[in-house]
């Protein structure tokens, strides 16, 4: 998980209702491959409005090697938290629970039942965007990012600098 700092902040700009404007929401579009657009349109609007801010720092800080796929994966990488349907407030239950209860209990609440399968599923959103990626034909770098942001940069597979980059942007 982030940065207690990080998360603060993405609580108080996730108390704002509604997505990216309609320009911003236009250039996030130009990156998608046509699979990809349903899966960032289930998104939250306070993730969408994310997920934008990112990639426009991946953009500016990578400049030409801000490829479609690396604009992608700043797009979606946090694209499986729509899966558990939890907003906000079931978002902060989520990280203080699984804190509490430690990552092996919050793996097996997945397979349970009501907002305890909610916030196994929200905790494990990386894995399940990756899935989702994978289904939807990405690029497997796309892919990849989805699946390890959460992860330490020891374990991270993409190139150091592009890796960097993506994880500078959502932890600004």
């Amino acid at each position: 998980m982030s940065s207690p700092g990080h998360l603060v902040k993405r609580f108080f700009t996730s108390l704002r209702p509604g997505g990216p404007s309609a320009p911003e929401t236009a250039w996030v579009l130009r990156h998608f491959l046509p699979t990809e657009v349903p899966l960032w349109v289930r998104m939250s609007g306070p993730d969408r409005r994310h997920s934008a801010a990112v990639a426009r720092r991946v953009e500016r800080a990578l400049g030409s090697e801000a490829t479609r796929p690396v604009l992608a994966a700043a797009l979606l990488h946090d694209v499986g938290k729509a899966e558990s349907s939890l907003r906000t407030y079931g978002r902060v239950v989520a990280t203080v629970a699984a804190k509490v209860a430690g990552p092996e209990t919050a793996t097996q609440w997945r397979r349970k039942r009501g907002i305890t399968r909610k916030v196994g599923l929200y905790i494990h959103h990386d894995r399940l965007g990756g899935d989702l990626l994978e289904m939807a034909g990405s690029d497997p770098l796309t892919v990849t990012w989805a699946r390890e942001h959460h992860q330490p940069a020891s374990v991270w597979t993409l190139a150091p600098h592009i890796a960097g980059a993506l994880k500078a942007a959502d932890d600004d």
